[in-house]
């Protein structure tokens, strides 16, 4: 007899088992998506239900279970948790706990993107280049301020691996001057959006704006993607423009105006991780009552923006449950400062870091990743992958 364990962080190596003993796809898949660990953290429980919980969860489902005063931690493969998360299968005591953990777990990110009138796959991970057309970013302002700079750097983006080019005119750079015009924004977005509609006819255009004027004369000169870092809290209007388009869109979780959202001025939370997951949840809810399909929506956790240096670490860790929000998971680690507080490197030097943090992230349920150089981050990003679906790479 020989016994070989299957790792935890890589149930394709499961379903690829499964298959190899004559499984079809549908099967080894659910079979190995049931048998993958997690954990939920439930509060707020009064004792009789934290001791009913222990006998049920811990002792009939065989779940792992630690409790303290008013709160639990419940882990287990995902189809124990499933069972757990049965209203009608366990105590009525229970019912109210059952249906959260199903809230909890009922997300699998969906492995396309619909833009436009086109389907972008997630089947592997798909990067989205910055192009920042601003005088004041971090990161890169005014390097690609001028016309011909600007479509020559997003030819670089493609070339070196993006399959979206992000157009940006507004800084969220903590201390910027002043606020920026609708009109200032257009005159720096629109005429690249246009001249890269031509020059890159085949590649998605987005752009990075909170404005519904600015977002609305962009999707008619040929962009299919908002980028609202504001999740659609700074101008409602923004979310019908997009319904309107049938665009693309990208809600960043972020707190405050775009002057002082990547400052550390709201970044108090009780519970990070829960306050987040509900804060996109409510972007997501506006969105789909201002006409926005779910089919269109993707979430971005907004590393660096209202997060503290260990907030963004602790984000970057627990990425997975923003899953239970059923939307595909966009990240833009990018040169943030998160990254330089771990290494000790200047901006410019953080590329690097970059690709190993969407690494992370990949393994941790994100599938798109935003960045001002793919170069790297497609590498990384092609070795995570591989080490997850060995299957897709070629011999």
């Amino acid at each position: 007899m020989k016994v070989t364990p299957l790792a935890a962080t890589t149930p394709g190596r499961l379903r690829d088992t499964l298959l190899d003993h004559g499984w079809n796809l549908a099967q080894a898949t659910a079979a190995a998506e049931g048998a993958e660990s997690g954990a939920v953290h439930a509060t707020g429980l009064d004792q009789a239900t934290l001791e009913r919980l222990v006998l049920y969860a811990g002792g009939k489902l065989g779940l792992d279970v630690l409790t303290g005063a008013d709160w639990a931690v419940i882990g287990g493969s995902r189809a124990r948790l499933s069972a757990l998360a049965r209203p009608w299968g366990g105590p009525p005591e229970l019912a109210g706990i059952a249906h959260a953990v199903g809230l909890a777990l009922q997300g699998i990110a969906p492995s396309s993107w619909t833009i436009g009138r086109q389907s972008l796959s997630l089947d592997r991970p798909l990067l989205v280049g910055i192009l920042n057309v601003t005088p004041d970013s971090f990161s890169d302002g005014g390097r690609h301020h001028d016309l011909p700079a600007a479509a020559d750097h997003a030819q670089n983006l493609v070339d070196t691996g993006a399959d979206v080019v992000d157009i940006g005119g507004e800084s969220t750079r903590p201390g910027r001057p002043q606020p920026v015009t609708a009109a200032d924004e257009l005159a720096r977005v629109l005429p690249v959006v246009e001249a890269l509609r031509h020059r890159l006819p085949d590649v998605p255009l987005s752009v990075d704006t909170v404005k519904a004027e600015v977002a609305e004369q962009c999707l008619t000169a040929g962009a299919s993607i908002i980028n609202d870092v504001s999740g659609g809290r700074l101008d409602p209007d923004l979310l019908s423009v997009v319904a309107a388009a049938g665009a693309g869109l990208v809600l960043m979780h972020s707190r405050g105006t775009v002057a002082d959202m990547a400052t550390y001025d709201h970044a108090e939370y009780h519970d990070l991780l829960n306050e987040i997951i509900a804060e996109l949840g409510e972007g997501i809810e506006r969105a789909v009552l201002a006409g926005v399909t779910e089919d269109r929506i993707v979430v971005d956790p907004g590393l660096g923006f209202a997060k503290r240096v260990s907030q963004s670490w602790w984000l970057l860790d627990q990425l997975e449950a923003l899953t239970s929000l059923g939307r595909p998971i966009m990240v833009g680690p990018s040169r943030k400062r998160f990254l330089g507080a771990a290494t000790g490197r200047s901006v410019e030097q953080l590329d690097v870091a970059t690709a190993t943090a969407c690494a992370l992230a990949y393994e941790r349920g994100a599938k798109i990743f935003r960045v001002h150089d793919p170069g790297p981050a497609r590498d990384a990003l092609a070795v995570a992958h591989a080490a997850r679906e060995p299957r897709s790479v070629a011999e």
